[in-house]
Parts: C-alpha cells; sequence; structure tokens
C-alpha cells in the first residue's frame, strides 16, 4: 500500500497548491475583477445576449403577439431572394458607407490635424464636436433649411439668384438628390468622436520626438506626419476607422429625418431603416432578426479586414525598417 499512500499525498499537496494559487489570485486581483464585474453583467446582459437571441430569432416566425416558430433559413431565403426593397437599401447603404465612411475619416483626422497646431484649440474643438452630441432630428431639422425645395430654402435661393437655376431643386422629393443630401449632412455630423479620439492621440505624441526628427533632417509638416505623425498614432487610426464604418452602415434617424419612411422610390432607404420597418411598423420581428444578422455580419467583417490591414501595414513597415 506504499503506492497509493504515494500518490495521495500529491493529491493533497497538489489540491493544496491549487487553493493557495486561488487564494493569492483573488488576494492580488479580486478587487479589480469585483470593480470590473458590474461593466461585464451590464455588458453581457445588454450587449452579448440580444445578439444571440436576435440570431435565434432570424430562424422563427415571431410578431410579438404568439410564440415563435421555428421556420429555419425561409427568412433569410425570403430576405436574399425575393426582397428587392432589401438590395436597394443594401445598395443605397454600400454607396454611403463607401463614400461617407472614408470621407468623414479623413476629415476628420485632418480637421484635428490642423487643429492641434492652433491657438485655442480647445475652443475650435468644442465647436467641432458640437454636433455629435445633438441628436439627427435636430441637427436634420437645420439642414433642411439649406436644402428645402422652394424658392426660399438656402441653397436654392443663392443659386437663382447667381443665374445658376431657373427653378428650384426639389432637394428632399427628387430622388436623384436625396442619397446626396444624407450624405452631406451625415458627414457634417461624423466629425465628432473621431476628431476627439484624434485630437487627443495627437496631442499624447511626445514632443521631444519631432525635435529629434528636426535633428535628423524633417523639415516639413508634411514629413513630420508621415514619419513621425502616423506611426504614433495606429491605435487611434485603427478605431477611428472601425467607427467611421460601423456608423456609415448604421445611419438611420437622419436619412428618415430627411426623406421619410420609406423615402420617394426608396432613394434614402437604408438596411437600418428597413430593419426598423419590419421590426416596429410590421412586426415581424423574425425577418427583423435576420436583417439584423446580416448587418452584423456585414459590420464585423469589415472591422476585421480593416484591422488585418493596417496591422499588416504596420508589420511591412517594421520589417522594411529592420
Amino acid at each position: 500500500m506504499p503506492y497509493l499512500d504515494g500518490v495521495s499525498e500529491r493529491r493533497k499537496a497538489s489540491g493544496s497548491r491549487k487553493s493557495k494559487g486561488f487564494l493569492w489570485f483573488i488576494k492580488r486581483y479580486g478587487v479589480g475583477y469585483s470593480m470590473l464585474l458590474p461593466f461585464v453583467l451590464l455588458f453581457f446582459a445588454f450587449v452579448v445576449l440580444p445578439v444571440f437571441i436576435a440570431f435565434g430569432l432570424s430562424f422563427t416566425n415571431y410578431n410579438m403577439f404568439r410564440a415563435p416558430s421555428f421556420v429555419g433559413l425561409q427568412n433569410y431565403r425570403l430576405l436574399l431572394v425575393e426582397d428587392k426593397i432589401f438590395w436597394t437599401a443594401m445598395r443605397n447603404t454600400m454607396i454611403f458607407a463607401g463614400i461617407v465612411g472614408p470621407l468623414g475619416y479623413f476629415c476628420s483626422f485632418f480637421s484635428a490635424w490642423v487643429l492641434n497646431q492652433l491657438k485655442f484649440r480647445n475652443v475650435f474643438a468644442l465647436i467641432f464636436y458640437a454636433p455629435s452630441i445633438c441628436s439627427g432630428v435636430a441637427i436634420s431639422a437645420v439642414w433642411l433649411y439649406f436644402f428645402s425645395s422652394d424658392r426660399y430654402g438656402l441653397i436654392n435661393n443663392a443659386l437663382i439668384t447667381m443665374g445658376f437655376l431657373d427653378e428650384p431643386i426639389l432637394w428632399v422629393q427628387d430622388p436623384q438628390y436625396i442619397l446626396f443630401v444624407i450624405m452631406v449632412i451625415s458627414i457634417w455630423m461624423s466629425m465628432g468622436t473621431g476628431f476627439l479620439v484624434f485630437l487627443a492621440g495627437l496631442q499624447s505624441i511626445d514632443k521631444s520626438l519631432y525635435e529629434a526628427g528636426a535633428i535628423d533632417g524633417i523639415s516639413s509638416r508634411w514629413q513630420e506626419l508621415k514619419y513621425l505623425t502616423l506611426p504614433q498614432m495606429k491605435p487611434q487610426l485603427i478605431f477611428g476607422a472601425i467607427t467611421a464604418v460601423t456608423n456609415s452602415f448604421g445611419v438611420f434617424d437622419i436619412a428618415v429625418s430627411v426623406s421619410g419612411l420609406p423615402s420617394p422610390n426608396y432613394a434614402g432607404h437604408t438596411i437600418v431603416a428597413h430593419l426598423y420597418d419590419y421590426a416596429f411598423i410590421r412586426f415581424q420581428m423574425g425577418y427583423a432578426s435576420a436583417i439584423a444578422t446580416i448587418l452584423f455580419l456585414m459590420t464585423f467583417v469589415l472591422g476585421r479586414v480593416i484591422m488585418a490591414a493596417l496591422s499588416e501595414k504596420d508589420g511591412k513597415q517594421g520589417d522594411r525598417h529592420a
């Protein structure tokens, strides 16, 4: 029996080490994790769990009045094969995201880079950030005064006064111009959170780095931007790119405030507007969940592509310098 006694002793020793390791972990990290626990619980309850619930409902027929009934892939088949309005919303959203996302991203960074070199930059930062803290409905009401379709709209009045037009343009009634108006308003509103992130990143760069660059031969602002500023701001650039993409795919309130729901000839119809239509007007929650799942997969995959592209660029630059 000596062998069994040795095994039991080793088990006791192993259990003692595990209990001591657990007590050491709790003693060292317990306070930190207890502080983090409320956020984790709320994040799981209001972000993670709804995503899984929506994914499950996308395989059901659910109208909020009766219990969900499983229909398999029928919602996805109807969405991708028979729903022509969804593809119109997809086209509008892709055009919108392809223009507003990159343009708002570069405008935010360029504005932050310019203002960082000026006096009273905090005042200018507040001015640039102010539109993002206002609701899209309120901002759209202001911009509709510019794009009013009668002769008294500021843009129509200016163009008619200068002789470029004889009749006012129906900016928010003509399908030819609706998406353009939504893009203009969205680009102006997008220079908020990203702008602050870029400005904070610029201010966190060590000033001695620019002094060392001047000694090494960097003589212009553009060279500083290329060789010193951008490499030091990779985390902020990645965050700003992902935020710009997700915000551009999630456009809804501005589009609805400008063109209505549905918009004329569905010219301003977006994926989120299509989702809202089926979820809160038609109460077809299963179908709306399928739309939400497609939108989630699109933004998730595109976000991963952006992160991979920027990380790969960083790796190639590091290999080149090595």
